[in-house]
């Protein structure tokens, strides 16, 4: 457990923990009954392991979307309100924010087994949201789970840019500093949403098109087009990992560790009880300050 004197490591940390396991969810469930139907020719495997492939598909991608919109939101308040952010998220806030993006991701699924919008596509092999029930439904679902998060999303980037350039221009004098790590979390974070949009936004504005008028447009648009864009949504859930490990040094040296203990399972062991042993050794430094600690890469 994080000290108290750690709000900001412990806020970032933890979101980043929980969109790491909303790109995760995918790779339990879904992706293996989609090879399954691949290999198979089709779905073999009835109605209820499509409905629960389709809702363990939305929990990751609406996961994926609302721990990105409340990873912006923390980097915002961290580096525009630093003065109100050890309020704003302290540990019992961090944890209510945490369970609250949860549940909101629930809510937001749903809807989906009242509509009947989940369905195989053969097209794909998989489960998944069908854009065609419900024009209504349609529109609300890439309006809420796209449009409103991206919108906030880029409010906050745009925001911390604009601190950035005024800081190394000086424009004000009582600017609050930003150290380097402060500029490579944000750099890391923008880079995964850029990326999000971009995987998700063809599948979204087809589906947006399609449920302006299902008749004249479903029709029109190519199978390789939606094929594409579909897999496109689907690669940006390993996309992550990679832009943890091109921009963090942290997750380098981690990523070299796990690789290491995979071909020598006694260094594994090693590394454990290294941990351990350390663990109980080490205490907070009482001179821990928000200052110091922000130096800290995520």
């Amino acid at each position: 457990m994080l000290p108290t004197c750690c709000p900001f490591l412990f806020a970032g940390n933890i979101f980043v923990v929980s969109l790491s396991v909303a790109d995760l969810v995918v790779a339990v469930y879904p992706y293996p009954v989609i090879l399954f139907a691949i290999f198979q020719h089709g779905w073999k495997l009835g109605d209820i392991h499509c409905q629960v492939s389709g809702f363990m598909m939305g929990l990751s991608v609406i996961g994926s979307v609302f721990n990105i919109t409340a990873i912006a939101i923390n980097r915002y308040c961290y580096i525009c309100h630093s003065f109100k952010y050890d309020k704003l998220y302290s540990h019992r806030n961090t944890i209510c924010y945490l369970c609250l993006t949860w549940v909101l991701t629930f809510v937001a699924i749903i809807p989906n087994f009242f509509v009947g919008s989940l369905q195989y596509d053969p097209r794909i092999y998989s489960c998944t949201f069908a854009q065609t029930v419900s024009s209504y439904y349609t529109i609300a679902v890439v309006v809420v789970h796209f449009l409103v998060p991206i919108g906030v999303v880029t409010y906050c980037y745009l925001r911390i840019w604009i601190l950035v350039i005024r800081v190394k221009r000086r424009v004000k004098p009582d600017e609050p500093k930003l150290k380097p790590s402060d500029l490579r979390n944000f750099l890391t974070m923008f880079v995964v949403f850029v990326l999000f949009a971009v995987c998700w936004g063809p599948l979204n504005f087809i589906g947006l098109a399609v449920a302006i008028n299902p008749q004249a447009v479903a029709p029109k648009i190519p199978e390789w087009l939606f094929i594409m864009s579909y897999f496109m949504a689907y690669f940006n859930s390993c996309l992550n990992a990679v832009i943890y490990g091109l921009l963090n040094q942290n997750f380098r040296n981690e990523y070299k560790r796990i690789l290491m203990s995979l071909c020598s399972p006694r260094l594994l062991f090693s590394d454990l009880s290294k941990l351990g042993t350390e663990a109980m050794k080490s205490k907070p430094s009482p001179a821990a300050t928000n200052n110091n600690v922000a130096e800290m890469d995520v």
